[in-house]
Parts: structure tokens; C-alpha cells; sequence
């Protein structure tokens, strides 16, 4: 069972990895979720921009026994190997971009049934005495200097007050208090910002769910950002489109919102206007928790504030999270960015590059390698042209590396091959200083060099490791004899 309309929830995922030896490790061993769960994971499978050592392409792994909740287990690393994402989502991991492109130009959009919801076998409301959201939930710290327990894969899902069109999306929220979470919001970034800043203009509280433990395709699809989804555009739409049938939503119970009916839990609340928490008032360590680039984030002191009104969840439900710069992350980011790359570059230049594959290195955001394919000797010059729309459908962007058809961007030696061998630094290199690419670069400030005017601020770079057209002939790789090799193997 690996087809892409197989698997519709998360426990339909795990039950697939049970099949595949070395995709899923299950352990009864008590972990603290504080520190400790994350800490064992790093050494399984984390891999990504985690500090070494570290494991990459390791298996994910179920923790059954958390200490403080005894009825819930906690699933992670699910998305840390690309294979096992191609494995779940019914494609080769080489094409899980051209997929994931190809769903986004032809959505399916979700629907809202009446029939019982497998989130809402169990429901806590907030006006129960012993509602409390840290025994409720079993979220973990990634490190011990994290501002708190995290939510790292939440759904959020939430309706523009104006146009109520509908999105889904995924953010850092930190539980602060029994009923409160805070929620970062980059201004001007993602959808449901620009929702909570519009209701905090109407003065009125923004109702959202936070659906956790869905199926990947969900995962997957929440994470693509304009221009290849603008705003008012359903991400949910494009897991029906990878699983050719629509993701079912049902009725919260304690506000006017939808959730996703098979999520393992759902956290109901309203986002209250005009209301900016600090994030680490807990804690007081002055970071939030580890985050893609591999650094540990600050606290924010003007996230949004959750109010929380109920928690719904499936019985023994399993709590599911991702370590911030683990290569889950990549492919949760990369993925739908190399969809976007592709997307634009194939509108405006079709044919021009084979393939796009966002590079772990740069967290699934900074960097990019573009396949490019030259036939004609107009050609020359359309691989940087490549680049520069590659810089316009994904603006974190911060360096792209260009390669001919016979490197394979999936390997890192062989794109280095390219830049030892197809490339000279005086010429082959084009910078555009002075562009907005992402916060969280730690280089991308004032501190770094006085010419970096702004937090956020950095120099685009290309690096065309392609052949010039007219030289192709002289830079063909050693040709070996194609033989059948499994005979020498199974004889």
C-alpha cells in the first residue's frame, strides 16, 4: 500500500512505514518530552542543519511512554528522509517537486462533512476546572534554553474576516498558561497574519484550529507561500490534489471553524486583537527554539496570543512534531519551494531547466540548484535568467547554483564536481546586493557588515556552474560501458 490515495491520515502513514524495513522505530522506554525527546531523536534521524553529529535519512521513531501523559504518544521525523516522503506521498523522491507543482495548478478543494469526526472521540473544553493545555498536550522543547513546549506541526486554519475564503498554514506557537498559546506571525509573510492584522483592524478576535497529526499531503501542502499561492488560496486544495479526493473538515465544537476531522488533535481558540505577548516570559532565556538555519531563534516580544477554547482529540491520540532545523524541515519547506521554482521557470522558459532541488543546507529556503538543459546556442544565457526568476517565485531565496543535465542536483559531490571543474569565480558569479531575503539568516545584518542596511537584508547570489554552449563538446564526461552489473552481484 503506497499508492498516493492510500493513505489519508496519520495513522495510515505509520502503518505503511510498519511495512518498510528501517522507516519506523518504536520504543515503550519513558522520554521526558522536555529536552529529552528531541535530544534522542538528533542522534536516529534528524540530519538537516542539526549540529553534528547527526543522523541523516534515519528512520522516524514513536514514543509511546511520555512522561506526564500516559495515554499519548509522540511521533517524530515522519518527513526527515525525502524517500519517505516520495514513499508516502506515492511518488519518486526525484519528482516530488514537479508533483507537488502539477497539484498546486490543479487543486481539489476540501469539504465539510456532518458525520462524527475521528478528532473529536475526546473533548476537553476550557471551562472545565482542570483544563490545563501542558497535561493536555505533549509538546516538546527542542532544547533545554526553548521558551517553552512547542506546537512545530500544527495546521493552523483560520477564515479572512472579509472575503471568508479559508487557509491553512504552519507557525511556531508556544503554550504560555493552561489556555493560552502564543502564535509567531512574520508581518507581511504568511496568510493568517494578514487575517489576525485585518481582524485586529475590525476589532474583533480571529476564531482558528490548530489541527496536529493529519495526513503528510496536508503537511506538505500548507507549507508553499505566494506568489504560487496568494492570497485566499486553500492549501488543503492541493493535498486533494495529491490524493485525488478532498480533505474532509468538520465543525469545531467551541468556536465558528473548521478542522481537519482525522487530525489526532485539535486545539480550538481565537487569535485576540491587538494583544502581543512575549515569548519567552516563561522562561526568560531569551530564544524561542531552534529554527531551520540551524541557530537557535530569540524570543520574540510581539507574538500573538491563542485563547484557547477547547482541545478535541482521537482516543490515545498521537502527538506529532519536528526538530527545527531537522531535515523535516526541508523537506516540509523544500519541497513546495522547488514546486515554485519550477512552476515560474517552466511558464516563462519551458524546458529550460529538467529540475529544482532546494538544498538541506540552506534549510529548505536559502538555496536552490537548478538543473539546466541547453540545445540551442540561444540558450546561453536563459540558465541565469533561470535564476533570476527562481529569486522571484520564492523572495527568501539567497543563492541559486546552476548545473548542466548530467550533474545530478541530488548529490551534493556531484554539484561540487560542477563548481570545481565548470565554473571560475571572476566570471561565472552574479550578485544582486541589497535584496529582502530572511530574518533568521544570522549573516543578513548590520552587525555582519555596515552595508547591510536592514535585519532581513542580503545579497542574492548565482553561481553558474554550467558549461558555455559553445564548449559543450569539451566538457563530456568519461562514458563507461552500460552493462547489466546485477548479474556479477547475484552470481
Amino acid at each position: 500500500m503506497n499508492n498516493r490515495t492510500d493513505i489519508l491520515d496519520l495513522r495510515t502513514a505509520l502503518a505503511v512505514l510498519r511495512e518498510q524495513p528501517g522507516q519506523l522505530v518504536e520504543t515503550n522506554v519513558e522520554v521526558d518530552p522536555e529536552a529529552e525527546l528531541s535530544g534522542v531523536y538528533r542522534y536516529v534521524g534528524a540530519g538537516g542543519t542539526v549540529m553534528r553529529p547527526t543522523q541523516v535519512d534515519g528512520p522516524a521513531m514513536i514514543f509511546h511512554n511520555v512522561k506526564g501523559h500516559p495515554d499519548a504518544s509522540v511521533v517524530i521525523g515522519l518527513l526527515a528522509s525525502r524517500a519517505r516522503v516520495g514513499n508516502l506521498l506515492g511518488c519518486k523522491k526525484e519528482d516530488l517537486g514537479k508533483l507537488l507543482c502539477e497539484c498546486a495548478k490543479n487543486p481539489i478543494q476540501p469539504v465539510v462533512t456532518e458525520d462524527p469526526a475521528p478528532c473529536q472521540e475526546v473533548v476537553h473544553l476550557a471551562t472545565d476546572p482542570d483544563f490545563d493545555l501542558f497535561k493536555l498536550i505533549p509538546a516538546p522543547t527542542n532544547t533545554p534554553v526553548d521558551a517553552g513546549p512547542y506546537i512545530t506541526m500544527g495546521m493552523c486554519y483560520a477564515t479572512h474576516p472579509d472575503t471568508g475564503l479559508s487557509d491553512v498554514t504552519i507557525h511556531r506557537m508556544c503554550i504560555q498558561a493552561k489556555d493560552e498559546i502564543s502564535i509567531f506571525l512574520q508581518p507581511g509573510s504568511r496568510h493568517i497574519g494578514a487575517m489576525a492584522e485585518r481582524a485586529t483592524e475590525l476589532n474583533q478576535p480571529l476564531p482558528i484550529s490548530v489541527s496536529i497529526g493529519v495526513d503528510p499531503a496536508i503537511e506538505i501542502g500548507s507549507c508553499f507561500e505566494p506568489p504560487t499561492t496568494p492570497l485566499g488560496y486553500n492549501e488543503l486544495s492541493i493535498a486533494g490534489a495529491i490524493r485525488q479526493t478532498p480533505v474532509v473538515m468538520h465543525k469545531c465544537v467551541s468556536i465558528e471553524e473548521n478542522a481537519i476531522a482525522n487530525a489526532e488533535y485539535v486545539i480550538e481558540g481565537e487569535i485576540v486583537p491587538g494583544v502581543k505577548v512575549v515569548e519567552d516570559q516563561n522562561s526568560h532565556t531569551g530564544f524561542a527554539m531552534p529554527e531551520f538555519p540551524g541557530y537557535n531563534g530569540h524570543a520574540s516580544n510581539e507574538c500573538w496570543l491563542i485563547k484557547v477554547k477547547a482541545v478535541t482529540t482521537r482516543k490515545n491520540p498521537i502527538m506529532q512534531t519536528v526538530i527545527g532545523p531537522s531535515e523535516e524541515h526541508v523537506n516540509l519547506a523544500g519541497i513546495p519551494t522547488e514546486a515554485s521554482i519550477y512552476n515560474m521557470i517552466e511558464k516563462a522558459l519551458p524546458g529550460k531547466v529538467t529540475n529544482v532541488y532546494a538544498h538541506p543546507s540552506g534549510g529548505g529556503k536559502y538555496m536552490a540548484i537548478l538543473q539546466c538543459h541547453k540545445t540551442v546556442h540561444t540558450d546561453e544565457g536563459k540558465q541565469r535568467q533561470a535564476a533570476l526568476l527562481a529569486f522571484s517565485a520564492f523572495p527568501e531565496l539567497k543563492h541559486v547554483i546552476l548545473v548542466d543535465e548530467d550533474v545530478d542536483i541530488f548529490d551534493t559531490r556531484d554539484v561540487l564536481w560542477a563548481m570545481n571543474t565548470r565554473f571560475q569565480g571572476d566570471r561565472d558569479i552574479v550578485t544582486i546586493p541589497g535584496v529582502r531575503c530572511h530574518p533568521l539568516d544570522p549573516s543578513a545584518s548590520p552587525e555582519y557588515d555596515p552595508s547591510i542596511t536592514d535585519v532581513g537584508i542580503s545579497c542574492k547570489t548565482i553561481f553558474d556552474c554550467t558549461v558555455p554552449f559553445h564548449l559543450k563538446d569539451k566538457f563530456q564526461r568519461a562514458q563507461f560501458l552500460e552493462v547489466d552489473y546485477t548479474k556479477w552481484l547475484n552470481g
